[in-house]
């Protein structure tokens, strides 16, 4: 069974509000574009090349809470910079004090993602920007009626024509959030100025030991947890729950494999991006961990890779150290983001 949000961006695609090119080319790092060492070049679609005047319109409308239907919320609401673009609530509250369905994930590094949402079933960054517009819970909001709202706003429609050569509408709209979005990139903790930098004053020996537990076979951590966004993306069953409210990719796929199946999240900055899971569940790291060590419960979709790890608390400990050295404070305090 399809998602109402889903049908929504399918039907998006067939009226033409956003462009699906996969004709997609790499851009070269900028004053704002900034590319880590060790991370691959930030790819920009063929139709939304990236500019200046294009990421500061991105960026005021990102925290605009006049995308809300009650002008009550923003992007910049379930996305704090100071979160890693993240929130610290179970779950979000928009439109008229309404509660979300899922905890708001990071932003960090969302450019290189290659599908969005938990389910997967958004193909573009341009297209995910619709879907808390329309979300009822969300914005409850219409992308044409936003254009209207906005396209007297003086400020707005010099940036979109500069930027777009047009006015402000739901093609600029999504485009110029986007490129904002890509600019979101954080690789500058203190465990890659020890992997990639070498600079090998930067760990202690206790996060040390939980970077070797977290690559180790007898983890497996980093099978799921991969490369350089420490996320393979793929979609797995945790052993969260033996029975799910939430029943994550199967709502796009309908096939049974499916249920209970959620993205893969970074682990990029997740010392500071509390509460955890899709669903808020768990309020600390310490959660997380124990959670991982006992094998979690069972389930039929539950990955061949959650088994019980039986660490001792120095060996939990040790691996919170290393996780809450994945923090990247010079993303969290960069004012050009805010």
């Amino acid at each position: 069974m399809v998602s109402p949000s889903i049908k929504f961006i399918f039907c998006s695609i067939l009226v033409g509000l956003v462009a699906c090119s996969k004709d997609y080319s790499p851009r070269l790092s900028n004053e704002i574009v900034v590319i880590p060492d060790g991370f691959p070049a930030m790819d920009f679609p063929a139709d939304n090349a990236f500019s200046p005047t294009r990421w500061q319109l991105g960026k005021a409308l990102f925290y605009d809470t006049r995308l809300s239907k009650d002008s009550s919320v923003s992007c910049g609401s379930c996305h704090n910079p100071q979160l890693a673009f993240s929130e610290n609530k179970k779950l979000s509250r928009g439109f008229d004090n309404r509660i979300g369905t899922r905890n708001a994930p990071t932003l960090a590094n969302v450019g290189y993602h290659p599908y969005f949402t938990r389910d997967g079933g958004v193909p573009s960054l341009e297209m995910q920007v619709l879907v808390p517009i329309q979300e009822h819970n969300e914005f409850n909001f219409n992308i044409i009626d936003i254009g209207e709202r906005l396209k007297d706003d003086a400020y707005y429609d010099s940036l979109s024509q500069l930027a777009y050569s047009r006015g402000l509408d739901y093609y600029v709209l999504v485009r110029a959030i986007a490129t904002f979005e890509r600019s979101l990139i954080s690789g500058n903790s203190a465990v890659d100025e020890y992997r990639i930098g070498g600079d090998y004053s930067r760990l202690t020996n206790t996060e040390i030991a939980g970077m070797n537990l977290f690559y180790s076979d007898r983890t497996n951590c980093s099978v799921c947890h991969a490369g350089v966004q420490y996320s393979d993306f793929s979609f797995q069953n945790n052993g969260l729950y033996q029975t799910y409210k939430d029943l994550g990719r199967y709502r796009l796929t309908g096939d049974s494999a499916d249920i209970a199946l959620f993205k893969v999240p970074t682990l990029r900055n997740v010392g500071v991006t509390a509460p955890y899971m899709h669903d808020g569940s768990f309020t600390t790291l310490e959660e997380v961990v124990n959670h991982y060590s006992e094998g979690g419960v069972s389930h039929r979709n539950k990955s061949h890779l959650i088994k019980p790890l039986g660490l001792t608390n120095r060996e939990r400990h040790q691996l919170i150290a290393f996780l809450n050295a994945l923090t990247d404070y010079q993303f969290l305090t960069n004012k050009k983001l805010k």
